[in-house]
């Protein structure tokens, strides 16, 4: 199963997933590849997030897969480390726009469970790092 890592430098306590994370690879993968004509309804989901509610994904589209096989692969893993308060403020308007009673996001969520559930915890994760001025990173595994 694949599964969405969450890392803040420096490390510290902090709320963590409750339950898997498949979802969100899922839905971060298929975010990712909109820009390449993606047709899944989770990509669906990225373009009405972008689209009807200006939500800019970029903080929440900048992972990494964790299996190093090349050295670019190290550099990438170590590239994606981001300020906490930006992917915090996204997660907070995506979470705002899911909990908005919008028609066509509940009908893609409804598709995808845990989706929303995991998404308010990184929501929680990026907070808490963000007071207390970490960097994070979100990577996978598949």
């Amino acid at each position: 199963m694949s599964r969405l890592f969450f890392e803040t430098e420096p490390e510290g306590d902090g709320p963590g997933f409750i339950g898997a994370t498949d979802v969100l690879v899922y839905f971060l993968s298929l975010a990712f590849s909109t820009r390449y004509g993606a047709q899944h309804d989770l990509a669906r989901l990225a373009l009405v997030l972008r689209g009807t509610y200006k939500i800019d994904l970029e903080p929440l589209l900048t992972f990494a897969d964790r299996d190093i096989e090349v050295e670019a692969d190290a550099r990438e893993l170590a590239r994606v480390w981001q300020d906490a308060g930006p992917l915090a403020e996204t997660l907070r308007n995506v979470n705002e726009a899911l909990a908005s009673g919008d028609e066509e996001i509940d009908a893609i969520v409804r598709e995808a469970p845990g989706l929303r559930e995991r998404l308010v915890e990184l929501q929680a994760m990026a907070e808490a790092a963000a007071a207390r001025g970490a960097r994070v990173r979100l990577s996978f595994e598949l």
